[in-house]
């Protein structure tokens, strides 16, 4: 029964039939052709997915991202970016990273990022003579961080699926995406010097110091956000209803680009995403219930630990398989349909739930800039106008940079957990 349901969700999918709902046709066909389930039960199982006060904090990230988004949040950070590292030979490219990374840290989405710091970034490396594939491939890379980087949208429906708690599994993401941000700019580094490219501006504290201060208003969301929830003061949930509210403010009072009327607009434009997001989390519910029914998880947990017992080699073979699932399927979808059936899988071989959960969505990511269903691939084609396969050359030494940083990931696992046992206890 689970294995008709896969093949049922793959035919309608590359049938163009949209995601959520091959997920939730799939499931009803099953149910109606091959069990005794009552219908009724499947809709119970999808009203009940949606009774969370944790999923609340999905739609609230979103909007938070959107009016940072239109709320004149890209360029106070990305003067404080250029002050801060634009010194460094390939100061641009270093600017690039960085200014990701923290708009990373306010908006949790990737495709935010790219179409707005992104844009930015991409205009000014241009100018300063470096190559625009270049660029966009630096750019394109770094909006992957957001989905890494807390708050990350996709870690907390990753968490919530996994039953995680979600204040561990925002900070376990926070230090492998600093380590993936070091490595590009490393990288950088060394293809600036190779190639005698990459303008420096000088260091000057007055200018940081300016910089700095202009963007204070911007900086305090993510403390805000996650101080919140790391003190134990209040909830993710919570904490995203006050950022939201604080970022209102601040566009409009402090930055003054928004007024109170464009905030019904902006809302209107986050109910579509949010209800996209959350049509798949429902559609996925009854297709878990069947794979619970059907003894899938344990069927993949036998089966992946009769190839090897050694936790390396599972985890090297999760890794390809979500590549490849991460490269066709809607990250949120995946998340949904694998959590159930991988994790009792991966815990027989003795892997923490926290560090699957942050590995899986980090690999997943992959998706968001590779074809072919890579949504910051085409919004890096719809911003820069350059052919999709330039972008995808030009990109393939930094996917490279973060394949080889899972690999580490994999080999030592305390790179992720070890912060966190520190912080939260074992």
């Amino acid at each position: 029964m689970s294995w008709a349901l896969i093949i049922i969700f793959i035919v309608l999918m590359f049938l163009g039939v949209p995601i959520a709902v091959s997920l939730g046709a799939s499931a009803v066909i099953c149910i109606v052709t091959m069990s005794d389930i009552p219908l009724s039960l499947a809709a119970q199982s999808m009203f009940t997915s949606m009774n969370s006060f944790i999923m609340v904090a999905v739609p609230l990230f979103i909007l938070c991202g959107s009016l940072m988004d239109e709320g004149g949040v890209a360029d106070k950070i990305y003067g404080l970016a250029e002050a801060l590292v634009g010194w460094i030979y390939g100061g641009l490219g270093h600017v690039s990273v960085v200014v990701n990374m923290i708009f990373a840290g306010m908006s949790g989405s990737s495709v935010a990022a790219i179409a707005s710091i992104g844009k930015m970034s991409i205009n000014a490396l241009s100018k300063k003579g470096y190559p625009k594939d270049y660029a966009t491939a630096i750019n394109l890379s770094g909006s992957m961080l957001a989905s890494v980087i807390p708050p990350s949208i996709l870690m907390i429906n990753a968490a919530a699926t996994a039953n995680v708690s979600i204040g561990k599994a925002l900070l376990a993401g926070l230090i492998p995406g600093i380590i993936i941000g070091l490595i590009f700019m490393v990288y950088n580094y060394l293809y600036c010097k190779k190639h005698g490219i990459g303008d420096r501006t000088s260091f000057e504290a007055k200018k940081l110091g300016k910089a700095f201060i202009n963007a204070i208003p911007a900086l305090l969301t993510p403390v805000i956000l996650l101080g919140g929830v790391y003190t134990g003061f209040y909830t993710p949930t919570e904490g995203a209803a006050i950022a939201v509210v604080y970022t209102i403010l601040v566009s409009i009072y402090v930055y003054k680009n928004l007024t109170w009327k464009d905030i019904p607009r902006i809302i209107c434009k986050n109910a579509r995403s949010t209800g996209t997001i959350l049509f798949v989390a429902i559609a996925a519910k009854p297709a878990s219930l069947l794979f619970e029914l059907d003894g899938l998880p344990s069927k993949v947990a036998n089966m992946i630990t009769g190839i090897s017992d050694n936790r390396i080699i599972i985890m090297f073979v999760l890794y390809a398989f979500l590549i490849v699932v991460g490269m066709f399927m809607d990250a949120t979808a995946a998340i949904f349909i694998l959590v159930p059936i991988l994790l009792p899988a991966v815990q027989a071989v003795g892997v923490s739930p926290l560090f699957f959960v942050v590995f899986l969505v980090i690999t997943l990511s992959f998706g968001l800039i590779t074809p072919p269903v890579g949504v910051c691939l085409y919004a890096a084609e719809n911003v820069t106008g350059i052919p999709l396969e330039r972008i995808i050359k030009a990109s393939v030494p930094w996917i490279l940079l973060i394949a080889i940083s899972l690999c580490i990931f994999i080999i030592f696992p305390q790179i992720i957990t070890a912060p966190v046992e520190l912080i939260f206890g074992a």
